[in-house]
């Protein structure tokens, strides 16, 4: 089973060169900390940064360089401030190759749920709807089950949808699952994690059709 750490390392195989990524807030953010050396990425957050680097170490923090989840990050040689018009033209304009993003629900058909609890106060939307809007390629970072152990990977989200039929690929502390027409296909499982334990966490239709390996971090 992975961590948080875990999914963001498994992620990060996922980025290409010369791709343009989007950083969602949460486990999204520790991506950056993972991509291979030998390949170029330019991180994007939507409050205006482009060219994020890993998060500091303790003690070199710059309060005022922060991505969208108000922590504090690096910057890359060359990297770029600002406005939030011209962030979001770069996103709406579908110029980020890669959107990752945390999530409270996934549906099988794609669909995800990932900016409100009804009846708790929340400061808005944020960018989450036109990210998932724009993105040609969406991934998401979640726990595969909520702390009651209930399955967040389900025919139908429950709560109030971000964006619908979006979601491509869905990596959890159990497993990476491909959105199909016909529900989330297993293609890799977390070490030590049984396709039973996989098949049993989660609500939505599970495809298996062949031998599943474990994830190589």
């Amino acid at each position: 089973m992975l961590d948080k750490t875990g999914i963001a390392k498994r992620i990060a195989q996922e980025v290409n060169d010369g791709y343009y990524v989007n950083l969602g807030i949460g486990i999204p953010t520790l991506v950056a900390n993972y991509v291979r050396a030998d390949i170029e990425v330019e991180f994007q957050s939507e409050n205006g940064v482009l060219g994020m680097g890993p998060f500091p170490f303790d003690g070199e923090e710059d309060a005022d360089i922060i991505n969208a989840g108000k922590q504090t990050i690096t910057t890359l040689p060359g990297a770029s401030f600002f406005d939030s018009a011209t962030s979001f033209a770069m996103i709406r304009g579908q110029h980020v190759d890669l959107t990752i993003l945390g999530a409270m629900e996934v549906s099988e058909q794609g669909d995800i749920a990932n900016w409100k609890i009804p009846g708790k106060m929340v400061k808005g939307m944020g960018g989450a709807m036109d990210l998932v809007a724009s993105a040609q390629n969406i991934i998401v970072a979640m726990m595969h089950t909520n702390k009651a152990g209930e399955s967040k990977l389900l025919k139908r989200c429950s709560l109030p949808l971000t964006g619908v039929g979006c979601v491509k690929k869905i990596v959890t502390n159990l497993a990476v699952l491909e959105i199909t027409a016909h529900g989330f296909k297993l293609l890799e499982r977390a070490p030590g994690v049984s396709v039973n334990e996989i098949r049993n966490a989660t609500a939505g239709q599970l495809i298996v059709d062949r031998e599943i390996p474990e994830m190589s971090l």
